[in-house]
């Protein structure tokens, strides 16, 4: 048994150095093979180096606008809803029965154009008994005179025909009047907004019968702060938004009010609406702009150009030229801005271009390419 020991452990020894040998000749052949694909054992990469090392970084494709000089301004804003310059509800001023409709809702009247008639038999009559009670005392008189010039009538009896004349003129006068009231006329041009009655209604002295509008100007009444009263003057101008369309309508200051409310510290403002598109109506909302200061010669960019990045304003600038350009971060100082541009207070020039498209993705330095068919104004 110690023989066999002894005997073994040589050959147990060899056959472990074999399986070593072959176990680790593949890993060779494989550092042999890298070593002689990449030279020094470098590592492939994916593109040209830069002059830093680094794998050079595609130009951003971007639009541009320049900065430029104009005009802009600053604006309150508030929401008033159009009303009419003038409304009135029409009354019958005799009692009667109506007998015919002449104006419906919707319809443009003149002043004076009959709305509706009432039943007048009555009111002429009347009219007809007037003119015969005055016919006679007016004889009367004449025959009174003609007695006084020959002094066959005293003077009391003549005074006295001539008081009942003047009185029967005056009932003639009247019952011509009411006969007049059986035709309901409007009291102004405009447009018959409501009718309250109908054909055969029994009307009496009273009663409302039309509402009419006048819808030229329409007109919009806004509060603003008490600060701004010393910026407005009446006929300024003033732009308003429909909301309802989206149309955009000028108007002026017509009236400002001499008081300040002392509840809400603002002064009433009365807009004038002088020309609106067709449809537009009374109850409309509409978002009023008032100027309260305009600045001329400003520096003006693209109000999309004009970025919020880690609590500061900026925008992108371009320099460079040819394929050489790159953009710029730069801190601006912003002042009014509109529904299109944005004043630059500071940290630009007008010539100067400014990204205004493809802006989010950039950052200081990288490269970027101009698109001559890229949308400016279009943000990124």
């Amino acid at each position: 048994m110690s023989m066999f020991r002894a005997g073994f452990r040589p050959a147990s020894a060899g056959l472990c150095l074999l399986l070593l040998v072959f176990t680790l000749a593949p890993a060779g052949c494989g550092k042999g093979d890298a070593g002689g694909g990449q030279p020094g054992g470098a590592r492939p990469h994916g593109g040209p180096r830069g002059g830093n090392g680094r794998p050079e970084q595609p130009a951003v494709p971007v639009a541009v606008a320049e900065a430029f000089s104009g005009s802009i301004a600053s604006y309150y804003k508030a929401t008033a809803t159009l009303e009419v310059e003038k409304e009135a509800e029409v009354l019958a001023r005799v009692s009667g029965v109506v007998d015919e409709l002449l104006a419906e809702e919707g319809d443009v009247v003149a002043a004076g154009d009959p709305l509706l008639t009432i039943d007048n038999a009555e009111y002429r009559y009347r009219v007809e008994q007037a003119e015969a009670a005055t016919a006679n005392l007016r004889a009367r008189y004449e025959r009174l005179e003609q007695m006084m010039a020959e002094q066959l009538a005293t003077e009391e009896e003549f005074e006295t025909a001539r008081s009942d004349l003047a009185s029967a003129e005056a009932d003639e006068g009247l019952a011509r009047l009411n006969l007049s009231y059986t035709e309901v006329a409007a009291p102004f041009a405009g447009r018959v907004t409501q009718r309250l009655v109908d054909v055969g209604e029994n009307l009496s002295v009273g009663s409302p019968v039309f509402v009419i509008a006048d819808f030229n100007p329409l007109l919009a009444r806004v509060h603003v702060p008490s600060r701004e009263f010393n910026r407005l003057q009446r006929n300024q101008a003033v732009d308003l938004v429909l909301d309802s369309t989206g149309a955009r309508l000028s108007g002026r200051i017509k009236l400002i009010s001499p008081i300040i409310d002392p509840t809400s510290g603002t002064i009433k403002i009365t807009v004038e609406v002088p020309d609106y598109p067709a449809g537009t109506r009374p109850g409309d909302f509409a978002q009023v702009q008032i100027v309260t200061e305009r600045r001329d010669g400003a520096t003006l960019v693209p109000r999309i150009a004009v970025l919020t990045d880690k609590g500061e304003t900026v925008v992108y600038t371009v320099g460079g030229e040819g394929g050489g350009l790159t953009a710029e971060r730069r801190i601006v100082e912003v002042g009014f801005t509109d529904d299109d541009n944005a004043q630059i207070l500071a940290g630009l020039a007008p010539g100067e271009r400014v990204v205004v498209k493809g802006q989010r993705s950039l950052k200081h330095g990288m490269p970027v390419k101009i698109l001559d068919d890229a949308v400016a104004g279009t943000e990124g």
